[in-house]
């Protein structure tokens, strides 16, 4: 999953990138608001965790920014401010959930993978799609009740597609999930391709063919059901 992480402390801003980095997201950073800004408009995130006291501007204005947009990111908000008015205001803009510094590591993991499983899993601990089980909190994948073996950027790939069925996904978008803002400096999508055929060629193994279509010239879509 890609997030962006906006804090300008730098130390706790290194801390929660190699965490969340170890915890298998694409993590993307801003340290002012007007990297963040810039981002948010620019980018498309599952979700956003936003300090609120930033030094050239306000953390909510990102969360009204992200609103006013129709994102469909997750928010949740990272803060040494503990008013009540200020957690009412952050979630009365559409925050989804509010953490006040400082916080343990493992309760923000627990908060967040909480947050993308009601945006994008509708709060289920697991995932069934036609033959398809995941256990997102295990990185485990069954097809038809044997375990399927992924790589992370593979893992990666399938919840995307888990995340947006019947929806077609360009390639720029794949692209920009797993690897972030960092896909600007690539020469080609051929990363992607290799990926795609990996992923393809397992779940054929185990009884699950046809489930990636490609929509030539534009992108993919999973599936819904079976076109033969």
């Amino acid at each position: 999953m890609k997030l962006l992480l906006v804090e300008d402390e730098e130390a706790l801003r290194l801390t929660l990138v190699d965490s969340l980095r170890q915890g298998g997201y694409v993590v993307e950073v801003a340290a002012t608001f007007a990297q963040a800004y810039e981002k948010v408009r620019l980018y498309q995130y599952d979700c956003v965790l936003v300090d609120l006291t930033l030094p050239d501007g306000d953390g909510l204005d990102i969360v009204r920014t992200l609103k006013a947009d129709g994102s469909a990111a997750g928010v949740l908000v990272l803060t040494a401010r503990d008013g009540l008015d200020d957690r009412v205001r952050g979630l009365d803009l559409g925050a989804d959930d509010y953490l006040t510094k400082p916080f343990h590591l493992s309760e923000l993991n627990a908060r967040l993978r909480a947050l993308l499983r009601r945006r994008q899993f509708q709060g289920q601990h697991h995932i069934v799609f036609r033959d398809l089980l995941v256990w997102p909190e295990l990185a485990e994948v069954y097809v038809r009740g044997e375990p399927l073996t992924l790589t992370r950027k593979e893992y990666d790939l399938l919840l995307y597609f888990l995340a947006n069925p019947g929806r077609l996904l360009t390639k720029e978008a794949v692209a920009e999930h797993l690897c972030g803002d960092q896909i600007d400096a690539a020469d080609s999508f051929d990363f992607i391709y290799t990926h795609m055929k990996n992923l393809r060629k397992k779940l054929q193994e185990k009884g699950a063919d046809g489930y990636i279509r490609t929509i030539y010239g534009v992108g993919y879509k999973l599936a819904t059901e079976d076109a033969r």
